[in-house]
């Protein structure tokens, strides 16, 4: 099937599961996460194939040594991704939500409801349980995927994408073609031009493919094409915290887009050696002198650098950062609030760790990507970030002349 008519079948399904019943899309979930469970020898044993295979991609220079480890798929990791569905599962349904009510005038009342977007398109690299994710996002907020994952993950990709589709074709009403998956370089060169069908592309992965996508396609693109994190610590900062929370940051997980990359520290921070020397202990690479300070390593190397107060840190972050998520450390709390008004970034921390940036933590059930965009969805994207709304006008024979003339007038009321 080619990719125009795979689109195609997808439009048509999410017209379909637009108004699908919120218990025929829970049980759906709960049917994946239960399958997925089941076949969780078979996954591990895939994702192992893809592992043995992507060490010689490690070896030519065609991946990163991150990007092998966001491949990796282990305990925790699965844990997390049959957990997650579940979490979904359990969520209020984002659709058909009343957003605003307002009677216009007597008997004529607008309603701003939520609504699913439509098709979303999604490419991504390495991680094989972004498929459950979105998946599992995607079916609850009643839009119908397309997804393209890399090919050092295909052999993961294929099988859980199988154990999906078993589980959808399991779940009674549930309509066809809503979970989709492509393979080549073709389709997403036709993904990025099917704008009849597609309402939303979401790319997971490096800059590189991030910067491409939105410079090839005349979809909306929601998206960020870095992960530059900014640390500060200010003059009144506890030492312990600066120590754990930096290094949290840092080595939990260093190639998440959430994870550090520069440490700015206040001149006045009286306790910098200890600073310093703790996070090389923890076997962070500490860089004084970076090429960039726009730079994403992705590996326990933090760049570092000491400014004058906290309106030089302000300002370095929203020259260099990415509009990511950034955290000041410090015990003023005024400091605190001035710092997390002023910086321009998706998420503003005080005194925790970077990491925290996830749609998994901050409650959403999982995310399909964190935003940097202004516009629509910022930070990291869950139900709600992938549902828009639409206006239900009802009367009862109104017309605009009428209120032009000057017979009637509007009163504007909010019911709610």
């Amino acid at each position: 099937m080619d990719f125009t008519e795979i689109a195609r079948k997808a439009k048509k399904a999410s017209l379909e599961i637009a108004d699908l019943a919120e218990e025929i899309k829970n049980s759906a979930l709960i049917n994946i996460a239960r399958k997925i469970e089941e076949e969780k020898e078979n996954i591990f044993q895939a994702n192992n194939q893809d592992l043995i295979a992507a060490e010689s991609l490690v070896e030519s220079g065609e991946i990163t040594r991150s990007t092998f480890n966001r491949l990796k798929l282990d305990e925790n990791k699965f844990r997390d991704m049959v957990k997650g569905i579940k979490d979904i599962a359990s969520l209020p349904d984002p659709v058909n939500k009343k957003l605003l009510v307002r009677e216009l005038d007597k008997d004529l009342t607008l309603y701003k409801i939520s609504c699913p977007i439509g098709v979303l398109g999604i490419i991504f690299e390495a991680r094989p349980d972004v498929i459950t994710q979105i998946s599992s996002l995607a079916i609850k907020s009643s839009n119908a995927i397309i997804l393209k994952g890399g090919k050092e993950s295909i052999n993961t990709n294929k099988k859980i994408m199988a154990v999906i589709q078993s589980a959808l074709k399991e779940t009674k009403g549930f309509p066809e073609n809503v979970v989709n998956q492509v393979f080549t370089r073709e389709d997403v060169a036709e993904m990025l031009k099917c704008d009849r069908y597609i309402n939303l592309i979401i790319p997971r992965g490096g800059n590189k493919l991030v910067k491409f996508i939105k410079e090839n396609t005349k979809i909306p693109v929601l998206g960020h094409a870095d992960g530059i994190c900014h640390i500060f610590v200010d003059e009144s900062a506890d030492l312990a915290m600066a120590q754990k929370v930096v290094t949290d940051a840092k080595t939990q997980y260093p190639s998440a887009c959430n994870s550090v990359e520069t440490l700015l520290i206040h001149k006045n921070f009286p306790q910098t050696e200890a600073l310093l020397g703790a996070l090389e202990l923890s076997e962070i690479k500490l860089i004084p002198n970076p090429e960039s300070w726009s730079f994403e390593y992705g590996d326990k190397i933090l760049a570092y650098k000491f400014v004058d107060n906290l309106d030089e840190a302000i300002e370095h972050i929203n020259t260099y950062g990415s509009g990511h998520t950034d955290c000041i450390i410090t015990n003023n709390i005024e400091n605190a609030e001035k710092f997390m008004n002023k910086v321009d970034s998706a998420g503003v921390y005080h005194n925790v760790s970077t990491r925290f940036a996830d749609g998994f933590r901050y409650g959403f059930g999982a995310e399909v990507g964190i935003s940097t965009n202004k516009t629509h969805a910022r930070g990291p994207v869950g139900l709600d970030g992938l549902t828009i709304y639409k206006y239900k006008l009802l009367g009862s024979g109104q017309i605009v002349s009428d209120y032009t003339n000057g017979l009637k007038t509007f009163h504007h009321k909010d019911l709610m």
